[in-house]
């Protein structure tokens, strides 16, 4: 009890993102996941013929696959009472003054319209299925740049959709990508002409505030030769008594000696299962950078793959997980080598308390032509008391003889010594504990996008209480 009072470290504030609007929804679909359903949502999106097609397709999909034999358990999710579709009362805008009060004022306590002005080339902002408002600076048009809502790049870019979507993230590559495929909607579009480089970021931030319902959003990014793009993800709920459901996908498409950073801070509540695919195919010399945050839900499996298939494609991956009580956050990341020359750096920092579980999964593989990859995998996690727990699950598929691959991960607490030192120099107990773990942290907080302050401030502003015992 002692050591527990000790490294007791408050949870990440949450008042901000659990303030929940009235309901004013315009339309929700029946609960459960039928032909129905999957048919009601295509017609309400006016899907051309072989969307609705593909939706149906993946439903037989769904239906014909189980739930996942490993992992956290997900028996607490029953799709019958989820509903897939909510449709705010409120037109996409491109200005805030035209979005609904309320809405604005929730994407205003959020921070999102402020970053606007300040730090960011564009802004799409949904709210539970569909998006709300979206803007983009006239000078990225000018150069030929395209960042929309999927529903809008459906209708105005049909061809390019149509060859990329869901093509990373088959429907039959596991349950949830499937559930995706049938009933998707909202999500973002993202086209980046050769040699053009998007200075400035993007952000898109996904809402959910309906009780017992899922966001489902597909997002497309689509960088040609040469080019660049910094692009955010951020999203957010109310807590509510009732499971809710995220099972959005993400398919990023990196040309030629491209270089694209996709960086996501997730801070869902504590009663979502956050089931979420990202997937990115790096060409020739391009490089796929991911930041990733996941500080809320209930449960998550998420595994961003990057697949390397171009000579001398790299990807960089910098993750951060903190799992607290009634948390079970299984996160990591997956490489395929799928070319020579080929390399990847994976760091990761999972921190467990208060009984939450904390699990690094990683898959490397390397393809028998994939000669002189190099991958190095690097896995750190600290448990804040005796009743947590951490895991590293790494997998590793060498099909070559020439490739340099490393693993190294390292699960500990606090050192008292290092305790002792600092207090010896002065430093109160309580503030020496809050230094170490904010030094722990601190090499993957800095790669965090700024932009997103809050939630930086958030992980950053560990505060830790004890007593002396």
């Amino acid at each position: 009890m002692e050591n527990r009072k000790k490294t007791f470290v408050e949870d990440i504030e949450r008042t901000l993102y659990d303030i929940r609007n009235e309901d004013r929804s315009a339309y929700k679909s029946q609960a459960g996941l039928t032909e129905a359903v999957v048919r009601d949502i295509s017609a309400r999106k006016h899907d051309p013929e072989w969307m609705l097609e593909r939706r149906l397709e993946s439903l037989k999909v769904y239906n014909s696959l189980r739930l996942p034999t490993w992992g956290p358990d997900l028996s607490e999710l029953n799709i019958e009472e989820i509903v897939t579709y909510v449709q705010p009362d409120a037109k996409m805008a491109g200005r805030w003054e035209d979005v609904p009060e309320d809405i604005k004022s929730t994407f205003d306590r959020l921070g999102i319209p402020e970053a606007e002005k300040v730090s960011l080339a564009g802004v799409g902002a949904q709210y539970d299925s569909e998006v709300v408002y979206h803007s983009i600076q006239d000078s990225l048009i000018q150069q030929g740049v395209v960042y929309t809502d999927m529903e809008t790049a459906l209708r105005e870019y049909e061809p390019i959709v149509k060859e990329h979507f869901m093509r990373l993230v088959p429907p039959k590559d596991h349950k949830f990508a499937a559930l995706h495929g049938a009933v998707w909607s909202g999500g973002s579009f993202v086209y980046v002409p050769e040699g053009v480089h998007v200075d400035i970021p993007l952000q898109s931030y996904f809402r959910l505030n309906a009780a017992g319902a899922g966001q489902f959003e597909h997002t497309l990014i689509i960088l040609e030769k040469n080019s660049s793009l910094h692009f955010i993800e951020g999203c957010s709920a109310p807590k509510y008594n009732v499971t809710n459901l995220h099972a959005g996908c993400v398919e990023l498409f990196v040309g030629e000696g491209a270089r694209l950073r996709y960086s996501t801070i997730e801070n869902w509540s504590r009663n979502m299962m956050n089931l979420n695919t990202k997937r990115a195919l790096v060409e020739k010399d391009g490089i796929i950078e991911w930041v990733s945050g996941s500080f809320g839900s209930h449960v998550s499996m998420l595994y961003p793959c990057s697949i390397l298939h171009g000579e001398h494609a790299r990807c960089e991956f910098t993750g951060v997980t903190f799992a607290s009580k009634g948390q079970n956050l299984d996160t990591g990341a997956s490489v395929i080598h799928a070319a020579p020359y080929t390399s990847a750096n994976i760091s990761t920092r999972t921190i467990s308390k208060a009984g939450g579980k904390a699990t690094y999964r990683s898959a490397v593989k390397v393809t028998p032509n994939a000669h002189h990859a190099k991958c190095s995998v690097n896995c750190e996690s600290l448990m804040l008391d005796d009743i947590s727990r951490s895991d590293t699950l790494p997998v590793m598929d060498i099909q070559g003889d020439e490739a340099d691959i490393g693993h190294e991960a390292t699960i500990g607490r606090i050192s008292e010594e290092a305790v002792f030192y600092l207090m010896s120099r002065g430093i109160s107990e309580e503030e020496a504990r809050a230094m170490i773990v904010r030094g722990f942290v601190e090499p993957i907080a800095k790669e965090l996008p700024l932009e997103y302050a809050v939630e930086m401030n958030n992980l950053i502003n560990i505060e830790l209480e004890g007593t002396m015992g």
